[in-house]
């Protein structure tokens, strides 16, 4: 389901701006403006004032426009509406609309609070089950199971990070689902991606680096076993942050050196960009560096970090949160305040649970520093950032 902001688009209309001659006017993308129109953010504290004088309204009005969304749920076709009716009918042309609606979904959780994208993933993976259940034909069962496993991982990872990475029972449980429904279809790779998402509850909710060294291997034998480079590097960098964690170092720079190997072997056709990044290997060598307690050296990687990643808001986040723990370990507050406005920034946007986890160890790092003004802004910032 779309949300939109139809009272604001047509107010910001009525005044005569674009989308970009509003941006323009109030010094911010016209993109941020876009995420504004879609309910997918909300404007910060500091250019409020300034649209609504944009906008020609009272900081009042401008409450009510923001406060006022609306739901457009996507048409569907006929043909997946008969089909939901009837399940026994459902064919792979229903099969493509699903997967068509699981991606929008999935392309859209870098730029949206999870809570918002909860209801709509729900009732997409409810009715995937739905069809997989009563569909006649092994092909379209099949490929229902498919959908199904990839709705599962997803979410997992709505509701993980919905909870701030507090509720993993209930990402594990999807993440269960993905994995048999993978290994019903002799899906390695699929299979693989659930395992490795088990390693991030036990590597980040449970603290559990052993269970979380289990999970991630376990993922990288599957991800080789299906011939999935880009995935079997990603397993293995999180082979290599459970070893961190545990402070073996040898160990762990064979599987970053591993994963290394791994991503220069990568073809266009091997899995999704995102984890195909050049920016995976210093971005978790990074966080490997940091938790060896090698902050400088843990900057250099951070900074290193290719800047596409800035569109992917919530993993950007946790980059900028880790290196300005870099920065506080080596007593560079400065950098390290100036940083972490940054990561409270896409945290008002995004909700993203994990840039939460690291913003809060920060702000207990900082506890020494409290009395300077520029430590207390980010500490009454991240206080608001509870309270709202």
């Amino acid at each position: 389901m779309a949300l939109k902001r139809q009272r604001l688009a047509h107010r910001r209309k009525a005044v005569g701006h674009t989308q970009e001659s509003l941006a323009e006017k109030l010094g911010v993308d016209r993109t941020t403006v876009v995420r504004w129109e879609r309910a997918e953010s909300e404007p910060q504290p500091w250019v409020r004032p300034r649209l609504a004088d944009a906008l020609g309204v009272s900081p009042d009005e401008l409450s009510a426009l923001l406060a006022n969304v609306d739901a457009a749920r996507t048409r569907r076709n006929d043909r997946l509406s008969a089909v939901l009716k009837n399940p026994r009918i459902a064919d792979l042309a229903a099969v493509a609309q699903l997967r068509q609606e699981l991606a929008q979904l999935i392309d859209s959780y870098d730029a949206r609070p999870s809570i918002t994208i909860l209801p709509d993933a729900g009732r997409l993976h409810s009715e995937v089950g739905l069809l997989r259940s009563h569909a006649a034909g092994e092909a379209v069962r099949r490929a229902l199971r498919d959908v199904e496993a990839a709705a599962s991982i997803f979410m997992g990872q709505l509701v993980w990070d919905a909870s701030q990475r507090r509720n993993g029972q209930a990402a594990l449980t999807y993440y269960d689902q993905a994995a048999h429904a993978a290994k019903q279809n002799k899906n390695p790779e699929t299979e693989a991606q659930a395992r490795l998402r088990r390693s991030f509850i036990a590597l980040y909710s449970d603290n559990d680096p052993k269970s979380g060294l289990a999970q991630a291997a376990q993922a990288a034998q599957l991800a080789s076993r299906s011939g999935n480079h880009a995935l079997s590097a990603m397993a293995l960098l999180h082979v290599g942050e459970a070893n961190a964690m545990m402070g073996e170092r040898l160990v762990c720079e064979q599987a970053l050196s591993q994963a290394e190997s791994h991503l220069g072997r990568i073809d266009g056709d091997d899995g999704p960009g995102a984890l195909a990044s050049a920016g995976q290997l210093n971005r978790l060598a990074g966080s490997c560096y940091l938790l060896l307690g090698e902050p400088r050296r843990a900057q250099s990687l951070l900074e290193d970090v290719p800047s596409c990643t800035q569109e992917r808001r919530k993993s950007h986040a946790i980059i900028l949160g880790n290196l300005a723990l870099a920065h506080l370990r080596q007593r560079n507050l400065e950098d390290a305040t100036e940083t972490l406005h940054q990561v409270i920034d896409a945290v008002e946007e995004t909700r993203g649970g994990g840039a939460v986890n690291v913003l809060f160890a920060a702000g207990r790092e900082l506890r020494p520093w409290r009395d300077r003004q520029d430590v207390q802004e980010i500490m009454d910032r991240t206080l608001a950032l509870m309270s709202s």
